[in-house]
Formats: structure tokens, C-alpha cells, sequence
């Protein structure tokens, strides 16, 4: 007997269903399960994660954060660069901050805990914060001495032409003293919590200042990658930290510097990317080299 076609038509579609369930919901995913079984693949398909006495502390492929409880930096460890995921290095809510090169105003409101900083301000507080940690000179091409976006707003009398009316450091509130006293011969104040400088017409002016053209902070120290669980920095900033590292642990910086180097990775067929250090790696083979009592 013949079915109906509308019945022949939902029979197919099952079968359908049952082949394409059995094979892509049964048969694939346990052929990938078996190829990560293969030797040398294991414990990449596993997260290529990194124990210690039988305690996992990490992953080779994903950043961590080296700070204590108060979220302050350890010292005696190298420092990865920033993470803009979640809190830090949170594989759950990997992504970037989204902020471009024209992100160089704070908002700045009443409530401080509703600020939102710019992204130069980021750039210029953790270039300071890295300076100090390290010993090295922090300045960088259009910060502030007190880490802030060096951004006036310049008011002129006939809109964008005519004599300077007023001008404010857009980036700084009080207790702070302006980074310049005056501009064109115009006192420079200080911003208000709430103000839009912007759209009372200020001409949104940064200002370089005196800072090396090369800052001793290397960029990466500075800004989060896209992902925000970047494991490896670049041997610049490597660098920055060995005196500090080898201080705080009582070790040659020289033997510290040989230990960078050999955590550290050259670039991918000898031309692709930027040499670069696993931070983990390298903090590890610092606590079995030169641990501290």
C-alpha cells in the first residue's frame, strides 16, 4: 500500500534525523574524544594544563593574574600584561574592552564608582604603575605626571576661531593641580564631576608633554590583547622586570636573564608574530630555580 506523500515526506525527515544524530551527535564527537587520546595530542585536548606535586595550577595556554588577595602585584613574580576579561584572565568572559585610539576623555561622574576611564588614561595609569613597580621612568607621549590622560578642552570665543575663553584638563578633578598652569595665556581648570566638555563645545586638545618618544613601558604592559587571556609578554617588557624579580628573590639578574630566554618562544616559521615569554612557565621554573625562604 502507498503512503500518503505528506507521510512519506516526515518518515524521510526522521530518518534523516536519525542518521545525521547518530553520526554528528554520536560518531564525530567521539571520534574527536579518540583523536585527543592519541600520544603527544593528550594533554592539549586536555588544556595543556601544568600541575605541580599533583596540584593544577595553571594552563600554558591562558594568562593569570600574579597579584595577591588585594590584587596588588607579587613581587617576586614576572607580571602579565593587562586582561580586560571579566576580573582578569577569566575564560568565561574572554574579550577585549572595545575602546580605539580616539578614546581619550574620562567620563567623569558624581558617583565615583560610575566613572568610566578613557582608554588613554588606562594606557597612562598602568605605564605609571609598571614604573613604579619596576624602577623605570613611566612617562609616555600625552599622560599626565599624576597618570591621566593629558586632554584639554579648549573653549574659543567665535566657536573654533577666536581668542582662547577657557580651558579645562578634562581629565583631572579636584584635589588635582591642572599638568599645565595656563594655555595660550588662559588659566586651565580642572574638570567637574557630570560636566560634558564635549558637547559645550570644547575643542578636545591632547597635549604631548615631555615624555621619551620611546617609553621605557613597553606597549604590552600597557594594554590588554583581544582575547584578554593572552599567557606570554614580549621580552622588552621581560626585560623591565629581571632586576626587580632577581632582587626580591636574592638570585643573579643574569641567571634570571637566562631563564627568560630560554621561555622564551621565537617567532612562527621564523616570520609570523613577535618573540614572546610564557609568564607561567617562566614563574614556575623561577620558584624551582631560585625559591624563596
Amino acid at each position: 500500500m502507498r503512503l500518503p506523500s505528506w507521510l512519506s515526506a516526515h518518515l524521510a525527515a526522521l530518518r534523516a534525523l536519525l542518521v545525521l544524530t547518530v553520526l554528528l551527535g554520536v560518531a564525530y564527537p567521539l571520534a574527536l574524544v579518540a583523536a585527543g587520546r592519541i600520544p603527544g595530542l593528550a594533554d592539549r585536548a586536555d588544556g595543556s594544563l601544568v600541575e605541580v606535586d599533583g596540584r593544577t595550577v595553571g594552563s600554558t595556554l591562558i594568562g593569570q593574574s600574579f597579584t595577591d588577595a588585594d590584587g596588588n602585584p607579587v613581587p617576586r613574580y614576572f607580571q602579565s600584561r593587562p586582561s580586560a576579561a571579566g576580573d582578569g584572565y577569566d575564560p568565561t568572559a574572554t574579550g577585549a574592552s572595545n575602546l580605539g585610539p580616539e578614546s581619550v576623555v574620562d567620563t567623569i561622574a558624581a558617583d565615583p564608582a560610575r566613572s568610566t576611564p578613557s582608554l588613554l588614561t588606562r594606557v597612562c595609569a598602568r605605564s605609571r604603575a609598571v614604573g613604579d613597580l619596576n624602577g623605570v621612568d613611566g612617562r609616555r607621549p600625552y599622560c599626565t605626571a599624576d597618570g591621566v590622560g593629558a586632554v584639554l578642552a579648549v573653549f574659543r570665543a567665535d566657536g573654533l576661531t577666536g581668542p582662547v575663553s577657557r580651558v579645562v584638563s578634562v581629565n583631572q578633578t579636584a584635589p588635582a593641580t591642572p599638568f599645565v598652569t595656563t594655555w595660550q595665556g588662559v588659566p586651565v581648570e580642572v574638570a567637574q564631576p557630570g560636566e560634558d566638555y564635549v558637547a559645550a563645545g570644547g575643542l578636545i586638545t591632547p597635549v604631548r608633554g615631555d615624555a621619551p618618544d620611546t617609553p621605557a613601558v613597553p606597549a604590552d604592559a600597557v594594554t590588554a590583547s583581544g582575547s584578554g587571556l593572552d599567557p606570554h609578554i614580549s621580552p622588552g617588557y621581560a626585560e623591565i622586570q629581571v632586576a626587580r624579580v632577581a632582587r626580591e628573590r636574592g638570585a643573579d639578574p643574569a641567571a634570571v636573564r637566562r631563564l627568560v630566554a630560554a621561555h622564551t618562544t621565537g617567532r612562527t616559521l621564523g616570520f609570523l608574530g613577535a618573540p614572546a615569554v610564557n609568564v607561567l612557565a617562566l614563574n614556575l621554573a623561577l620558584d624551582e630555580r631560585f625559591p624563596v625562604r
